[in-house]
């Protein structure tokens, strides 16, 4: 694991000299949070262009069809409550300090693309929670409904089936942007970038 920040020095009670270590690596939590939306999130992406190929564009409307968009739902309501849980987290346990071999234009490109991801990841899910409930199609798998977020009006809900979609194509670029970053830090700088978001290696 890489080595911590120092911070400055104190006296404590007993007049020694007291050294705070500010991490370097996100806590096992704040990774197991990140790690899990990114399974979501890689789940969500191909169920939610596979099941608009099958129903809008194939005018498949079967058992299968249902169980996606019951899927797609259910996987988008539990990461809005995920992305929250991990703001709630963050601002009680706040991150560790920027990489310093980050130069500054770096540093603000990662954090407008961080907390873009971190809106866009309560906007999507919050769009199509909305649009669903303008359609009336809050059935999940037949087994339950989500509460409504609007009254029925299947018009008004194209409108927010489209944002949706422009928020999920635009979710999509940052996030190859955000990866494509993380890589060229890992492979190219080796630096702490990536190493920052895993577990610690033995050894």
């Amino acid at each position: 694991m890489p080595d911590p920040i120092q911070k400055p020095e104190r006296l404590n009670g007993a007049g020694a000299k007291v050294i705070h270590l500010a991490p370097r690596t996100y806590s096992p939590v704040a990774q197991a949070l990140h790690w899990v939306t990114v399974a979501f999130v890689f789940m969500l992406v191909p169920v939610g262009l596979y099941m608009s190929y099958r129903g809008n564009e194939l005018n498949i409307w079967d058992a299968t069809t249902n169980g996606l968009y019951s899927a797609h739902k259910l996987g988008g309501f539990l990461v809005l409550l995920i992305v929250i849980g991990r703001l709630v987290y963050r601002f009680q346990n706040p991150p560790p300090a920027d990489e310093p071999t980050l130069e500054p234009w770096q540093r603000m490109a990662s954090h407008a693309t961080h907390w873009s991801l971190y809106g866009l990841l309560i906007l999507l899910p919050l769009m199509g929670w909305i649009g669903i409930s303008l359609y009336g199609a809050r059935s999940i798998f037949g087994l339950f409904d989500l509460p409504a977020l609007w009254s029925v009006n299947q018009e008004a809900s194209k409108t927010a089936f489209l944002l949706h979609d422009i928020l999920g194509k635009i979710m999509g670029l940052l996030i190859a942007v955000h990866i494509a970053a993380a890589l060229y830090h890992h492979f190219h700088r080796k630096d702490n970038v990536l190493r920052r978001m895993l577990p610690p290696t033995k050894g």
